[in-house]
């Protein structure tokens, strides 16, 4: 079964056809529908979370440890701070509920939006009356300045942890075993440059480093999409780089891959970030072993959420892999380059 999709050239179109299978391939030049594809998603996202959040509620039991339910969302809400008291003792159930309820809400709005764009939206937008929506994929300019807004909505993203700690109510600190208000430390920088502790960024021991680490990234990230949004790029890096749809994707998901990783690491050694009270004591790292992450043979939620993050990490950089082949101009078919990539 194939998908007909509408392809833009000079003003004219054309006809191509592209396998289901290819997902939003089909949706390369209809940037009304990859909108609706985009929106749809993130609706799936919003969904799992708030659908996710009531399912682990309603199994928990709070006489024993989170970390031996094989819950994932309420440790990560808990150690916000939020229904829980001293050493981690869960007061207050409702503030959970309250939390998969909106993201259920939001999930609708949002798969509404998808649904809307993909079904009964302009296939392609006008730049004119879309222009922050509408995209040519060859427009270096523009790409960067998509890529600029994403960096601004990454850095608020990290201040808005930045305010829970410091205004709304603070973070569990597992070391006192209390929620409590978070200064930040404006010198957080001595793990990411090593010369602090153990494990690089993943041995961050205090929770004014964590969030001191979060106000700069959301600065630095603010301060490049700016500059993104309101620069061109330079000719080196309109030289080293591949213009087009499927680089793009390769890119994604490099950085997917990488923060994958990181974060598999992070989840494994951290206590900090990852109460152990909520997600169990701290695991080996091996490559000798199946889980790659264990710890004594408990499968607690630590252990399967780190090797979670570490197998969808490797898979992402496969994905990577692949689609850099492809926007070289890599036949998987032949075995062959039989293109050279092309850059407007």
């Amino acid at each position: 079964m194939t998908a007909t999709t509408l392809k833009q050239e000079g003003g004219s179109s054309s006809q191509q056809q592209i396998p289901w299978w290819a997902g939003n391939a089909r949706l390369t030049d209809l940037s009304g529908r990859l909108l609706g594809a985009h929106v749809a998603h993130a609706g799936l996202i919003v969904l799992w979370a708030g659908a996710m959040t009531l399912i682990e509620l309603a199994k928990f039991d709070p006489s024993r440890p989170m970390y031996e339910q094989g819950l994932i969302l309420l440790p990560h809400l808990a150690s916000l701070g939020l229904g829980v008291g001293s050493g981690g003792e869960v007061l207050d159930t409702d503030i959970y509920f309250a939390v998969g309820a909106i993201h259920l809400i939001s999930s609708a709005f949002l798969g509404f939006g998808g649904i809307f764009h993909a079904l009964r939206g302009p296939a392609v937008l006008d730049p004119k009356a879309f222009p922050l929506f509408s995209y040519d994929w060859q427009d270096k300019n523009e790409m960067t300045t998509i890529l600029g807004i994403h960096l601004v909505l990454l850095g608020l993203g990290a201040w808005l942890l930045v305010l829970k700690a410091v205004v709304f109510g603070g973070l569990f600190d597992p070391v006192a075993g209390e929620v409590r208000l978070v200064s930040p430390n404006w010198n957080p920088f001595g793990h990411l440059l090593g010369i602090e502790g153990r494990h690089w960024i993943a041995g961050v021991d205090t929770l004014e480093d964590v969030v001191g680490g979060h106000l700069w990234l959301g600065l630095l990230l603010v301060a490049g999409g700016v500059w993104h949004i309101a620069t061109k790029p330079f000719a080196w890096a309109e030289r080293i780089f591949i213009w087009s749809g499927e680089a793009y994707l390769s890119y994604s998901l490099g950085a997917l891959a990488l923060m994958g990783f990181i974060a598999a690491y992070f989840v494994a050694v951290n206590p900090v970030v990852y109460p152990e009270v909520f997600y169990g004591p701290l695991l080996q790292v091996g490559l000798d072993r199946y889980p790659f992450f264990e710890q004594g043979g408990a499968l607690t939620s630590r252990v399967w959420l780190a090797n979670a993050h570490f197998w969808l990490a490797f898979f992402f950089l496969q994905g990577h892999l692949f689609h850099a082949l492809k926007a070289r101009g890599f036949n998987f078919r032949t075995g062959r380059v039989e293109l050279a990539a092309q850059q407007a």
